[in-house]
């Protein structure tokens, strides 16, 4: 499990970046011979995509649902992840894969949704977390001054609503 960070932390990328969502959904329970391998494609590419980290991935999550798995995902930039996509071993076995074996039969659903985030045009806050999401993608810094409210971290003059408490000491 992650150490938790005590304070209030946000994270800071220096330059724009990619949120990639990926997904499946089983949409037949019974039908683990569809869904199983779609399942299992997903921790091979991460593994790819961690170990070769010039490809542009910058960090990743999985989520876990009732019917499925999200996978969020951080990239440096869309021509990166369009160019995994395209041409990781991985990532292209499991696509041929899956057209090939559920195509649009309806036993397991897929989606992705990719979204360009331009410089200092997102925001975040962590308090009390591990170091994880945008914050392990890039970097880890407190919550204070001009990084303290939502509308601050995204340029704009915005006072706390509740006063913050202060950060322990590290």
């Amino acid at each position: 499990m992650s150490k938790v960070v005590p304070g209030r932390y946000t994270a800071q990328m220096d330059d724009s970046f990619v949120v990639f969502h990926i997904g499946m959904r089983i949409n037949r329970l019974w039908a683990v011979h569809k869904w199983l391998p779609v399942f299992m494609a997903m921790p091979r590419m991460i593994k790819e995509l961690y170990i070769n980290r010039e490809l542009g991935f910058l960090d990743g999550s999985y989520h876990l649902s009732w019917r499925g798995v999200l996978l969020v995902q951080y990239w440096s930039s869309f021509e990166q992840l369009e160019k995994y996509a395209r041409h990781g071993e991985n990532h292209l076995k499991a696509w041929r894969d899956f057209n090939r074996s559920i195509g649009t039969d309806g036993t397991v659903g897929i989606f992705h949704e990719t979204y360009l985030i331009p410089q200092g045009q997102y925001e975040a806050v962590y308090n009390n977390m591990p170091i994880s999401g945008l914050a392990k993608a890039g970097m880890h810094v407190p919550a204070v001054g001009k990084k303290e409210t939502a509308g601050r971290r995204l340029g704009l003059n915005r006072e706390p609503a509740v006063p913050s408490p202060p950060n322990p000491k590290a």
